[in-house]
């Protein structure tokens, strides 16, 4: 018999948010991560938030919302702010009754940019760092580095002279998206900067591709597997990455993976005098000779060494990394920092859930 296509709005739920996430729900052993690391972060919100007048939206559930913006891909906040009206596995997640309001999206970003100003990124990323340590997931011994371009919120019509002179010719028919003519223009860093995003930089990263305005981010891996143990973003210059990778690997012991950029004199003495053994690919003229590549360990870190491609293949299609939408070096490096720390989360839940 055909049911009838009734549609009558129910005044009462007697079923809780809790009960409507399935037990095997994979944001359940996320969140129990999640706000492990956050519970250790309540003295430094305190130290960011007032003690006195109108209470703001609580950085625990703020970070809860942003952590699921990146999951899920949400390309907005002001989205975001949909989706926690009415999907009950975003409020059950971040922490809402079913009768509670939902920030306005200008509020929201606004108390977002306060976690920037205390670089929480960085302490909750240090913090779901620290769980995997507790979870004896991580390897103290061999690490990967390796970097990837970020392309920035800005575009090509914004990279203009500094000095304002001798501007290229504008075609004024269309002066809301007005066309320009850089043919016959040279444009480089030294004379050119974008009125977007003034620290964005004029880049490629290999050869035939195309130069676009960009920062560079860096992660270093430990091998075991392949959760992130530190993370930065840098202006884009052709020596940004063995630059960052050093300062990346002080204080560490083992070795040192990376690709053909890294297999320079320079680099592979500085890793050598920081207490490393370099494993980086040879060029034809490299840096490293048989003493260090006839080691059957040297061959184990070229194999893993390609684990460092997920965390960056995760945050461009996963996360918002392939253009973020934020401007200025240090809410490039925040965005990044966290989506690092989300990785890790993902990683952490499916190794833990893996049946042994």
């Amino acid at each position: 018999m055909r049911g009838e296509d009734e549609i009558q709005g129910a005044m009462f739920s007697y079923i809780s948010p809790e009960k409507r996430v399935p037990e095997d729900h994979p944001l359940r052993m996320i969140w129990v991560l999640s706000d492990a690391a956050l519970k250790d972060l309540s003295p430094l919100f305190d130290r960011l938030y007032s003690r006195v007048g109108r209470p703001s939206i609580p950085p625990e559930k703020l970070l809860r919302a942003l952590l699921l913006q990146v999951l899920y891909t949400v390309r907005s906040e002001r989205l975001l702010m949909e989706q926690l009206n009415y999907n009950l596995l975003f409020r059950w997640f971040v922490g809402l009754n079913l009768d509670d309001p939902v920030w306005d999206a200008s509020v929201f970003s606004k108390n977002r940019d306060r976690m920037l100003e205390g670089d929480v990124a960085r302490a909750f990323f240090d913090r779901v760092v620290a769980l995997a340590n507790e979870h004896r997931l991580l390897s103290d011994e061999h690490f990967t580095v390796d970097g990837t371009l970020i392309q920035a919120w800005a575009g090509q019509k914004s990279f203009q002279r500094k000095d304002a002179q001798d501007a290229p010719k504008r075609d004024d028919d269309d002066p809301g998206n007005r066309d320009v003519n850089f043919r016959g223009e040279k444009r480089t860093n030294d004379t050119h900067q974008s009125t977007t995003d003034p620290e964005a930089r004029l880049y490629k990263k290999a050869k035939g591709h195309e130069a676009k305005l960009s920062y560079l981010g860096h992660v270093l891996i430990e091998n075991r597997n392949g959760l992130v143990v530190d993370a930065c973003v840098t202006q884009s210059t052709g020596t940004a990455e063995r630059e960052a990778a050093l300062e990346m690997v002080r204080g560490r012991r083992g070795t040192l993976g990376g690709d053909k950029g890294y297999d320079t004199k320079d680099f592979v003495r500085d890793v050598r005098a920081v207490g490393l053994t370099p494993h980086v690919a040879q060029k034809e003229a490299s840096a490293i000779d048989g003493r260090t590549t006839r080691h059957p360990g040297y061959a184990v870190s070229q194999r893993l060494r390609k684990r460092v491609e997920e965390v960056f293949g995760w945050g461009k299609t996963v996360g918002p990394l392939r253009q973020v939408k934020q401007r200025g070096q240090p809410k490039v490096d925040w965005i990044t920092v966290f989506v690092a720390a989300v990785y890790n989360l993902v990683r952490i839940r499916n190794i833990l859930a893996a049946p042994t």
